[in-house]
């Protein structure tokens, strides 16, 4: 079962597209979006990916206990 989900949104005004993030995956509203700044749909969904991916290939350091 998907936890959330991921949309490309066209903006009419300028023809380009943003993502829309909707979490729980069957929520009505998107819990965040982006601006439109992307000139596809396929490139705002590798953006998103990729920065997903790196984000979690790159975790924070763990706390030392001090």
């Amino acid at each position: 079962m998907a936890l959330f989900r991921i949309e490309t949104v066209e903006d009419a005004e300028t023809g380009r597209f943003g993502i829309a993030i909707y979490y729980p995956a069957d929520a009505d509203e998107p819990f965040v979006t982006t601006a439109p700044r992307y000139k596809s749909a396929a490139a705002a969904e590798t953006d998103t990916l990729a920065t997903i991916a790196a984000l979690a290939n790159n975790p924070a350091p763990e706390e030392t206990g001090r």
